[in-house]
């Protein structure tokens, strides 16, 4: 089956048109993931810590919108609250191009995003996510989401690659100009989605010990990300030194590999299944990850940041196709939201920790705690979900 090919003709704009809309919102959080570090440190002239303090507020903000528009999803209409939740991301960008005062900043990181909170160093607009994967799981089957999934990440992560290239012929402030205009321009073809929209009363969760293993997992995660993702392409700012035109660079190459990786997410599922997958790349990626503050030798560090995002976003798609498969549909907005609030809130207090580490020039500690808390989540969803090679169902 074709990306574009729907369950029927008047229907076969519904992938393209969230495609291209996803397009636009990738190029400009490549954009603003490469630019936003560089425009605290050396335009505001901040420290580690108060970015740290803004990562954190624009996190926390995140998954409150997540978990809302997770919510609405269900009860007012997937593509209603698609449209509104999209609008975020060029009106906070705009916020930050028109004004240099700290609380309007910050302001304008809690309504986009400006979080990090991505696998491949972007997760900007994470807000959308969960609206965004309840349509897309609303226009396909369960047998082939994984294969949609990792197509559609594959894709949105070329663009944020791309947007991380854009940087580098950019001035930091005019970043955010091009990021509200890309980001914009397709919001309006959002109506035209033939999806879902009829509002309904909230029911109570029927699925809620499946809801519960992915949230305990998420919760891991997103502790463990928080620790280092958003302090990655700071870390060779305060490390190494390295100039915003040459770290684009390097963000693209890690990006636009890390997109290639999720293609091989249906290979990996077929061999290996949800768990089993999840385990070997994010095992792998661990180990990189942590040796990454103990080489200091550049290029060495440089392959690192390239390589290791490849494998922790290889089983991506399994586990997202995974969670909307055993999550009945009616759940299934709540469920993503609720994932989303327990990922990022707990990413906030790593986050947190790590800038305080990382503004005492304590640059291993935040790596080698990831590596800890990596271990005991993977250990958690064998415990969990065990190992067998299963596909279950509750898509009602």
């Amino acid at each position: 089956m074709s990306l574009f090919r729907l369950r029927s003709n008047r229907e076969n704009l519904d992938i393209p048109i969230l495609t291209l809309n996803r397009i636009g919102r990738s190029i400009s959080g490549g954009m603003i993931g490469v630019a936003f570090p560089y425009y605290i440190l050396t335009t505001l002239h901040f420290g580690a810590f108060q970015m740290g303090v803004i990562f954190i507020s624009a996190r926390i903000a995140t998954a409150a919108l997540g978990y809302l528009g997770g919510l609405a999803a269900d009860t007012w209409g997937k593509r209603n609250t698609l449209i509104v939740v999209s609008l975020l991301l060029p009106v906070s960008a705009f916020i930050v191009y028109q004004s240099t005062s700290l609380p309007w900043v910050m302001a304008a990181a809690m309504i986009g995003g400006f979080s990090a909170t991505g696998s491949l160093g972007g997760g900007v607009s994470g807000a959308v996510q969960p609206v965004q994967n309840t349509v897309l799981a609303e226009f396909t089957r369960g047998d082939e989401r994984t294969r949609f999934f990792s197509i559609f990440s594959f894709i949105s992560g070329l663009a944020t690659a791309l947007g991380a290239l854009l940087t580098r012929i950019m001035t930091v402030r005019d970043v955010f100009l091009a990021a509200s205009l890309v980001s914009s321009v397709t919001i309006p073809a959002l109506w035209y989605l033939h999806v879902s929209n009829t509002q309904k009363k909230r029911g109570k969760l029927k699925t809620k010990m499946v809801i519960g293993k992915f949230t305990l997992t998420g919760m891991l995660n997103g502790l463990s990300q928080g620790l280092v993702i958003p302090f990655l392409i700071p870390f060779f700012v305060l490390v190494y030194h390295v100039p915003m035109a040459e770290m684009s660079v390097y963000a693209f190459a890690g990006r636009a590999l890390g997109s290639v990786a999720i293609l091989a997410a249906p290979l990996l599922e077929r061999r290996f299944g949800f768990v089993k997958s999840v385990v070997i790349t994010r095992g792998l990626g661990l180990v990189m990850v942590t040796l990454l503050p103990v080489v200091r030798f550049l290029p060495v560090a440089i392959a690192i940041y390239i390589l290791a995002p490849s494998l922790r976003v290889a089983a991506a798609p399994i586990q997202r196709s995974e969670l909307t498969r055993r999550v009945h549909k009616d759940d299934l907005g709540r469920a993503l939201g609720i994932n989303q609030v327990a990922r990022l809130a707990a990413s906030s207090t790593g986050t947190g920790l790590s800038g305080y580490l990382i503004q005492n020039a304590l640059y291993e500690m935040p790596f080698f705690a990831y590596g800890i808390l990596m271990m005991g989540n993977l250990y958690l969803y064998v415990k969990l979900f065990g190992t067998k090679n299963s596909r279950a169902s509750s898509d009602g």
